[in-house]
């Protein structure tokens, strides 16, 4: 009972605080870049402060991610970490589903910002899209996000990759930093939230140019290092 109730002041806190920063970044975007990345980073970081002290999540790091340009490799089981990755790295540019580039209001943010946006049923078109995206970034000195299995898995399931991460790391030439989480066991698709700690770890850096069957092995390995 006390994890639903948790759940729903959540929900009544966090997507009207939403809304407010996201007009709010409409307000500051014809200033520049920095006040936009500022107010979405403030979000996360709202974000974050609900977790840790309305659902009484604690995020527990095994490692730290290194500053520079990297391509970041990050397990995705919920929405947790999806929004907690923009504290990951300084201002990064996140590889996400297209569809939530177009939600009103919230997906030109997201574009502002600066994201990555794929159609994952666009095939080489999508995939030479989002090289062109992700070289933009990097030339602009911005470390790279990416969910390498996809889409949002339960926890304890350790998909494939998918074959734009290959790709993407190829085109890009940076080194993976890859970090493990067991959110899903706390946070899984269902409305209600437990709370408890939710354990991050960042692997050994892989580096740069690596043959295919390499790389895909050892960032999945890595990714799914808590995975039981």
């Amino acid at each position: 009972m006390m994890a639903l109730l948790r759940s729903i002041l959540f929900a009544l806190l966090f997507y009207p605080g939403t809304l407010v920063y996201v007009l709010t970044v409409i307000a500051v975007s014809p200033i520049g870049d920095r006040p936009v990345q500022a107010v979405v980073h403030a979000w996360s970081a709202y974000h974050h402060w609900l977790v840790r002290y309305l659902l009484n999540i604690r995020s527990l790091w095994d490692g730290k991610i290194p500053e520079g340009a990297y391509l970041i490799a990050v397990k995705h089981q919920s929405m947790m970490e999806a929004v907690d990755t923009l504290h990951f790295a300084r201002s990064p540019v996140v590889v996400m589903k297209r569809e939530l580039t177009v939600i009103p209001l919230f997906g030109w943010v997201t574009r502002r910002y600066g994201v990555i946006g794929v159609d994952r049923n666009a095939g080489a078109s999508a995939l030479r899209a989002m090289m062109v995206e992700a070289k933009a970034a990097i030339a602009g000195g911005r470390p790279v996000i990416i969910f390498p299995e996809g889409t949002r898995v339960p926890y304890g399931q350790s998909p494939p990759l998918q074959s734009g991460f290959a790709g993407l790391y190829r085109a890009l030439g940076l080194p993976v930093v890859p970090v493990a989480h067991d959110v899903g066991r706390i946070w899984g698709r269902g409305f209600v939230k437990q709370s408890g700690i939710a354990h991050f770890k960042v692997g050994e850096v892989i580096p740069a140019g690596l043959k295919r069957e390499e790389i895909e092995t050892r960032v999945h390995a890595a990714i799914n290092a808590l995975t039981p």
